[in-house]
């Protein structure tokens, strides 16, 4: 089981193992998080690379180098688009850190780094979404040492940290 802190900060500038992306399907690079890894990695050289590896499906994750960042890899994930609770969402977005955590421990890594998967465009409460991180990490079957779980905003930031503090 990993140990788990939550941080406020620009998850493009953390020196981890791996940061994790919430990508869209086609990982072409879209706003928000997705836009700021690709604008900090280096924009065409993140765009080829994700190109290579054909898209990504809901829940699944896939990685490309970290290129400029200070992370050495960037591990894809596409998160659910929030459709009000009844259609998977929960289990889809479980799926993105698990599945994340997997391919970390394909790659060697011992630290990473996620954002509020979701969250932003695609509408995901945060509240739930923090609760999913949280429980999906916590309880994850995983050689990675350290998850940082990356707000970037106050009310984030204290979502993860009480979620945290709760013990199941």
């Amino acid at each position: 089981m990993p140990v788990i802190e939550a941080v406020r900060a620009d998850i493009t500038t953390l020196e981890v193992d791996a940061v994790v992306n919430a990508a869209n399907s086609s990982l072409s690079g879209g706003g928000g998080v997705d836009g700021a890894i690709h604008n900090a990695a280096g924009r065409s050289e993140l765009q080829a690379a994700c190109a290579e590896l054909g898209g990504c499906n809901p829940g699944d994750a896939k990685a490309t180098s970290g290129f400029m960042l200070k992370a050495r890899f960037i591990i894809h994930t596409v998160g659910p688009v929030w459709r009000g609770g009844f259609r998977g969402e929960g289990e889809i977005l479980a799926t993105c850190y698990r599945r994340s955590l997997e391919v970390a421990d394909e790659l060697g890594a011992r630290s990473v780094a996620f954002p509020a998967i979701s969250t932003g465009a695609f509408g995901y409460p945060p509240d739930a979404a923090a609760r999913v991180a949280v429980d999906s990490v916590r309880y994850a079957d995983t050689a990675v040492e350290k998850v940082f779980l990356v707000a970037a905003d106050t009310d984030t930031y204290e979502l993860y940290r009480r979620m945290l503090t709760i013990k199941l």
